[in-house]
């Protein structure tokens, strides 16, 4: 793996763990449901390795 790939790479999982941590703090605050969170991290998680498959 390149630098610059692997800087994206690390860019990548440190903007998926803000995303996950912030559906989970929405859902801990009562904001939505459980199934509407598990499809944001999922999307989150499809993101993530798209750009790993990149």
């Amino acid at each position: 793996m390149t630098d610059d790939a692997t800087a994206d790479l690390d860019d990548a999982v440190a903007q998926f763990l803000r995303d996950v941590d912030a559906a989970h703090d929405d859902y801990d605050r009562g904001y939505v449901d459980a199934d509407a969170t598990l499809a944001v991290v999922m999307k989150h998680v499809e993101e993530l390795r798209s750009t790993r498959e990149d």
